[in-house]
């Protein structure tokens, strides 16, 4: 704080400690304001008459001045004060002076002189990151002017303030950040849900945790995606070795974090994260001591179409996340061949590994079951086309009883795929197999 305001604020205590209310009007705008001031000027708002501010200040003197009930100059400074009275029946907004014109003037002036004085071109990381924003020089993500009114003019900058705040890894400045609160209910009753989605898209997959994190903590979310904020409330054990506790949120976020560390750049992936352990609202049961989240995944998949659809995403986007929140369980347990032969017949399954590999991350949980399905994985990676079917086309004919034909062919292949997924693995599976296969397809 400049010594202007300093001095500025011992006048307001000086008033408090006498019964009344004063405040400087707007403190940061004043600092802009009072740069290159040779006569610094001050307005400060209470809630006195004339008569009382003489009292306290003697060498205070009235002025023409609009709105402005008095001057005092003192020390080099001059102080203009602005009636603070309001009465009980008012809105909130106006119970407390956010400006002046002449305060307003001054910040257009200082504005104007920096811009005249901007060198010709301007480096990449201090570029005006939009309309209505600072640039990212100072550090922080900045809402200009007052930033209840800008946020007032466009909404849809609250969500971009958050985005550039995760994108940016920068703080949101105190002012603004306290404006996107203020804001969130007409954030969510004026700003279309495709508008939102289009900010979120933009946040890289790396920094989607700290996005979420933000709508959290300005309640966007709650509002947004409320099953999602719920898992605040929702408890689960922390790690497999009697850890405490955590919210189901806090693990998700973690998993959103841990995720991109092994596919960078795989926003679907870091959503499905986020989705993954929705199900557990539905499906928590407390019982032995313990909670337990039975098919919650299954339960997941199903809320997450409906938050997604809710959410105007594209169907093909829904289908991939949900199948990814449906699956992700399947490559937990310690799976035998035939389980891993099955799980790579299950499209995604790369990605499927990796939110199994995020989870243990975030609950620092055992690799024992995950090193030995990862062995158990380069074994059964085998190509489709090297692997022969345990029955030939000679007795695929015999012990389906078929003639020479293209229903051969449809039975080998069929043969090779239940083979790859581990529903066969012996010639006697195989020769069940493409009977009851020739019976259902009715083939001759």
């Amino acid at each position: 704080m400049s010594e202007t305001l300093k001095q500025a604020q011992v006048l307001c205590n000086t008033l408090l400690r006498n019964g009344y209310e004063a405040y400087v009007i707007n403190a940061r705008l004043h600092e802009q304001a009072l740069e290159g001031q040779d006569e610094p000027e001050v307005d400060i708002a209470a809630d006195m008459s004339i008569d009382e501010l003489i009292a306290v200040f003697p060498k205070i003197q009235t002025t023409a001045e609009p709105f402005v009930i008095a001057v005092l100059v003192e020390d080099g400074v001059t102080y203009h004060f602005y009636a603070a009275h309001v009465v009980d029946g008012s809105h909130p907004d106006a119970a407390v002076a956010k400006s002046t014109d002449r305060l307003l003037q001054e910040v257009e002036r200082v504005q104007s002189q920096a811009l005249n004085l901007a060198c010709p071109y301007t480096p990449a990381n201090t570029e005006p990151a939009d309309e209505g924003f600072s640039d990212l020089s100072g550090g922080e993500i900045v809402l200009t002017g007052i930033a209840d009114e800008t946020l007032k003019y466009n909404y849809i900058l609250g969500i971009r303030a958050i985005r550039y705040a995760a994108n940016y890894q920068l703080p949101v400045e105190a002012n603004t950040w306290m404006a996107i609160i203020r804001g969130v209910q007409p954030m969510l009753d004026y700003v279309p849900v495709s508008a939102i989605m289009d900010e979120w898209r933009k946040v890289e997959a790396e920094n989607l945790w700290q996005f979420v994190s933000l709508l959290f903590d300005c309640q966007v979310l709650h509002g947004l995606v409320p099953e999602i904020a719920a898992l605040s409330r929702t408890k689960q054990p922390k790690g497999e070795n009697g850890g405490g506790q955590e919210t189901v949120l806090e693990h998700t976020i973690e998993c959103m974090r841990r995720y991109p560390e092994e596919l960078p750049y795989d926003w679907y992936g870091t959503m499905a994260c986020l989705f993954h352990d929705v199900g557990k609202l539905y499906t928590a049961e407390y019982y032995g001591e313990s909670w337990h989240f039975h098919q919650h995944h299954v339960i997941g998949a199903k809320i997450t179409r409906r938050i997604l659809n809710r959410l105007r995403f594209p169907t093909e986007d829904i289908d991939l996340i949900c199948h990814l929140v449906r699956y992700h369980l399947r490559f937990t347990p310690m799976l035998t061949d035939k389980g891993i032969r099955r799980f790579t017949a299950i499209d995604e399954y790369p990605r499927l590994i990796e939110m199994a590999r995020a989870n243990i991350k975030a609950r620092d949980g055992s690799y024992a079951s995950f090193n030995h399905n990862m062995k158990y994985l380069e074994r059964a990676d085998v190509p489709h086309e090297m692997l022969e079917p345990l029955l030939n086309g000679n007795e695929i004919m015999e012990f389906a009883g078929i003639r020479p034909g293209p229903a051969v062919g449809m039975i080998r292949d069929a043969l090779i795929q239940a083979q790859i997924g581990g529903d066969v693995t012996s010639v006697p599976e195989a020769v069940e197999f493409v009977s009851r296969y020739k019976d259902r397809e009715q083939l001759t």
